[in-house]
C-alpha cells in the first residue's frame, strides 16, 4: 500500500518509541519495519503477544538470508512477529556489526515493502548518516518523515537534512514537543523550515511524554490510550495515512497540524 520512512538526524532520539505508537494506533493495516542499520531494540524493549518474549534472531537478519534468491512482499510476512497488541513486526538487526553484510539489501527491501499490497509499512530507520546506502530504501518511500526537538541545535540539524535529501521523496516533519509549549513549539519549527524554502508536505507534533513511553513497554490499552503520546500520536497517524492514501491530492504546505 505506501512505504513511510521515520527516521531523525543527529542528536534526535524517539524514533522507535514514536514508530510503535503510531503503528499501535494506525487506521489501516499496518506492519512496523526495523530498519535501522545501526541495530533494533524492539526485540529486548517489548513482550510478543500474549506475553511471551520475541524471538530476536527472527526478522530481518533471517530475511537477508533467504533473500538472495528474490525478495517479494509475502516472504517479508514469513519473517515477522507479533507484539503485546497484535502489531505486525520486523524485527531488526541485533548489532550494527550485521548490517556490513547486508548493505544489497535495503534497495530491494525497500522495493519489495513499497509493494506490499495489504497493509502500509512504517519503517523505523533510527538516524540518518554512515550508512548512505540506506538512500536506496530511501527512494522507494511514499513518504519521508523527519523527527526534530524544537531546540536551536536540533532544528539545525533537520535543515542540513532537509537540504541533503534534495528533490527525492516527499519529506514531513514531525516536532517531538514538550506538552506545556506544544503548538507553539511546532509553530517555531515550521517558521523555520519555511525560512529555507525546502518544502515539506506537513509540520506536525507529537508529545514528549516519558510516562506514555514506559506505559508502551507492555501496559496497553486504560491508562496508555489516555496517554499524550497516544493522543497526539492517533492524530498524527490519522493525517499520515490519509496523505499517503491520496497522494494526488496533497500539495506541498506548511499546513497546520
Amino acid at each position: 500500500m505506501a512505504l513511510i520512512v521515520l527516521a531523525a538526524d543527529k542528536g534526535a532520539p524517539g524514533v522507535t518509541t514514536a514508530a510503535t505508537a503510531l503503528g499501535a494506533v494506525w487506521p489501516r493495516p499496518v506492519l512496523l519495519a526495523e530498519c535501522d542499520p545501526a541495530g533494533g531494540d524492539i526485540a529486548y524493549r517489548l513482550p510478543a503477544e500474549g506475553g511471551g518474549v520475541l524471538n530476536p534472531g527472527k526478522g530481518l537478519l533471517t530475511l537477508g538470508a533467504v533473500a538472495r534468491r528474490g525478495l517479494h512482499p509475502d516472504l517479508i510476512h514469513e519473517h515477522t512477529q507479533k507484539i503485546v497488541g497484535g502489531l505486525d513486526v520486523l524485527l531488526g538487526l541485533t548489532h550494527g556489526e550485521q548490517a556490513a553484510g547486508l548493505t544489497w539489501l535495503w534497495g530491494p527491501l525497500g522495493r519489495a515493502m513499497a509493494a506490499m499490497p495489504y497493509a502500509d509499512v512504517l519503517a523505523d530507520c533510527g538516524r540518518l548518516g554512515g550508512h548512505p546506502e540506506m538512500a536506496d530504501l530511501i527512494a522507494e518511500a511514499d513518504l519521508v518523515v523527519l523527527f526534530t526537538r524544537a531546540s536551536l541545535d536540533h532544528v539545525a540539524h533537520l535543515r542540513e537534512r532537509l537540504a541533503s535529501i534534495g528533490r527525492g521523496p516527499q519529506v514531513g516533519v514531525v516536532v517531538i514537543a514538550d506538552p506545556r509549549q506544544y503548538r507553539s513549539s511546532i509553530d517555531e519549527v515550521r517558521r523555520i523550515i519555511t525560512a529555507t524554502g525546502r518544502p515539506v508536505v506537513f509540520v506536525g507534533g507529537i508529545a514528549h511524554d516519558p510516562k506514555g513511553a514506559e506505559l508502551l513497554r507492555g501496559q496497553w490499552g486504560g491508562r496508555l490510550d489516555r496517554s499524550l503520546l497516544i493522543r497526539t500520536c492517533r492524530e498524527l497517524a490519522g493525517r499520515l495515512a490519509a496523505h499517503v492514501a491520496a497522494p494526488a491530492a496533497n500539495q506541498p504546505s506548511g499546513a497546520r497540524p
